[in-house]
């Protein structure tokens, strides 16, 4: 899979550009807010739909126009196909896939891509939210089915939540909940069975990657971890759990008016040597792991879909040391991935010039 060419109109800092992509890596070199990010972005929201700077569409759009575009030419599996995204400052946003309109749930696992960013550093350190995100993200990818029971899942949580609300305010009775836990049930089940065969799945690939990355020394396990579930065991009836915590949680829900047992809430842990990476790895551990996990993630999408993903860096060579920058740059040149990147300085790649460089300044690019 790779990026042919990208076409924007009005999007961030630029009024119109047209640009090819190298098949193997490109390096986007300039200083700070010239609009290096800008194209990463355009890539990444292609493939899921999102930014992962803003929520707003409309700050997508020049800030002196009144609509937008975004337009990529891609291959995938020898087949090549176009993208098109139309936003508006007074409409919802069209998607166009080669020329005709779909709906944003026929988006994603089109284009494939993996993202790294200095915010992916704090992945370990985070909030369990954005492992959750970071992992439905990319099952959402190999698995477009599994985005739409996600998508699905959401609801009911808002329905369910809102409906505890009415109940405390005496507006509604309790066993109008029934209905949902039913329905939260058999969404919540499928979705923590296919995070669990994801996470099973993650930890051999992130393993062997840590791996490599630490010279044998460092061995990385993740986990995936339901929350409220004391019993592993339980696993095996899921369905059965879920009822009994939300049947015994009903009063406390309604008292806080929001659903406390379900994959909304859980997350993944990740340790080295047996070690907590959160709560215990040194700054150097955290970012081999997180290095680990988004070497891993790529190797799964291969696994699910036969051809890698489109990786994405985004301004993180300059937090990677020496080391870490050489590991992962032999991993993508031996493995021959579509690569762009953004950087503020020539200095954190080879002397040998190792793919396409591009030279950013004020909305306006060179080779």
């Amino acid at each position: 899979m790779f990026v042919r060419s990208i076409y924007l109109r009005n999007y961030r800092n630029y009024s119109e550009l047209k640009l090819d992509f190298a098949p193997d890596i490109n390096v986007f070199l300039g200083q700070n807010a010239q609009g290096k990010t800008n194209i990463i972005e355009a890539v990444y929201y292609a493939s899921l739909g999102h930014s992962h700077r803003t929520h707003t569409d409309t700050e997508l759009i020049r800030w002196d126009q009144p609509a937008g575009l975004i337009q990529l030419e891609f291959e995938r599996m020898g087949v090549s196909s176009q993208l098109e995204f139309q936003f508006s400052r007074e409409k919802r946003r069209r998607i166009l896939m080669n020329g005709h309109p779909i709906r944003p749930k026929e988006l994603v696992g089109n284009i494939n891509t993996v993202l790294f960013s200095p915010e992916d550093l704090f992945l370990i350190k985070g909030a369990p939210a954005g492992r959750r995100r970071f992992l439905d993200g990319e099952i959402s990818q190999a698995s477009p089915a599994y985005y739409h029971e996600l998508v699905q899942y959401n609801r009911i949580i808002t329905q369910r939540n809102t409906l505890l609300k009415r109940i405390r305010e005496h507006k509604a009775r309790p066993d109008m909940l029934d209905l949902w836990d039913v329905q939260l049930v058999e969404a919540a089940v499928k979705i923590t069975h296919k995070r669990q065969e994801a996470v099973r799945k993650l930890n051999m690939l992130a393993n062997l990657m840590q791996r490599r990355i630490s010279d044998n020394q460092e061995n990385l396990a993740i986990t995936y971890e339901i929350h409220g579930l004391e019993d592993p065991s339980v696993t095996k009836d899921l369905a059965s759990w879920y009822n009994k915590e939300l049947a015994s949680h009903r009063e406390v829900d309604i008292l806080r008016g929001s659903t406390s047992r379900g994959p909304h809430h859980d997350d993944i842990i990740l340790t080295v040597n047996g070690v907590n990476l959160r709560s215990f790895g040194s700054q150097g551990q955290q970012r081999t792991g997180v290095l680990s996990l988004k070497l891993a993630e790529l190797e799964f999408l291969r696994s699910e879909t036969g051809e890698y993903p489109v990786l994405l860096l985004d301004d993180v060579m300059s937090e990677l040391d020496v080391t870490r920058r050489h590991q992962l740059m032999a991993f993508i040149r031996k493995e021959h991935i579509q690569t762009m990147i953004t950087a503020t300085d020539e200095a954190y790649f080879p002397a040998e010039r190792i793919g396409t460089y591009h030279y950013v300044r004020a909305g306006s690019i060179t080779r």
